[in-house]
């Protein structure tokens, strides 16, 4: 078989593995569809003409999905599978490496366009989100998806490394998703943080991620309220084109498949 072939049947293994894991997919799947159900009900009042927070959460919350899905599970399954031995014993066998990695992101493909399709449902269905109107807001939508997803999937592998044990994962990896919600503009609208705040938050993906879902899911009026007056989409698609870069070098150059001693 070539490794393309062996890689979307790894694929396959891995979607059931992680549809047999409760635990992920309570905190990947259902945990953004439950904050976004909360916060919706709770927060309602307009933050500009004709737009509410709860429709600005919403676009955030598709990005933080997005982000669940790529960085945070592989951040998480990978220092497992590397305490629980998998990974040695797949690395001695004829398996070809990349083909255990080219499952990992079918996986990751599959469950996050399951989470986007159940977040996108929910938004429109109770919180007066709408669907893009034009072919260039689908368009957008599609790009600053795969971007973003690429770039939190290469770095959730990379970051996998960081973590001594399978069950220091967790502890390790969760709190970096949630403080990067918090300054990124998901929970709070990102003109009203701090300056140093915002400027931590413009680093890293998905202060971008989420900047993109609000160009494609807000009114275009509503791009005078960002930062910059405008949608920025030439360098939302560069910084996360820099950090697919960065995160590829940083899993090649990091990625363990066994244990530190």
């Amino acid at each position: 078989m070539t490794t393309l072939r062996l890689g979307l049947l790894r694929g396959g293994l891995e979607i059931k593995q992680f549809l047999r894991s409760r635990e992920s997919v309570v905190f990947t799947l259902a945990f953004p569809l439950i904050l976004l159900c909360v916060f919706g009900a709770v927060f309602g009042g307009e933050i500009a003409p004709g737009v509410t927070f709860t429709q600005y959460f919403a676009a955030g919350m598709i990005a933080a999905g997005l982000l669940a899905t790529g960085f945070q599970s592989l951040a998480i399954q990978i220092p497992i599978e590397r305490e629980k031995g998998i990974l040695k014993r797949l690395r001695g066998t004829p398996m070809p490496r990349a083909a255990y990695f080219i499952g990992k992101i079918v996986m990751v493909l599959a469950i996050g366009l399951v989470e986007t399709v159940l977040l996108v449902t929910a938004a429109t269905l109770f919180f007066g989100v709408k669907l893009p109107a034009t072919g260039e807001k689908w368009l957008t939508f599609v790009w600053v998806a795969l971007l973003g997803i690429t770039a939190c999937t290469l770095c959730g592998i990379a970051f996998s490394s960081l973590a001594r044990s399978g069950r220091s994962g967790p502890a390790v990896v969760t709190p970096v998703a949630i403080v990067l919600q918090f300054i990124s503009g998901v929970f709070f609208q990102y003109t009203e943080l701090p300056s140093w705040m915002r400027g931590i938050a413009s680093v890293f993906p998905l202060k971008w991620m989420t900047q993109g879902m609000r160009s494609v899911f807000l009114p275009d009026s509503f791009a005078a309220q960002e930062p910059a007056g405008s949608w920025q989409h030439g360098t939302i698609a560069l910084v996360l084109g820099g950090w697919i870069v960065l995160g590829l070098a940083l899993c090649l150059l990091t990625f363990r498949w066994t244990e530190r001693d």
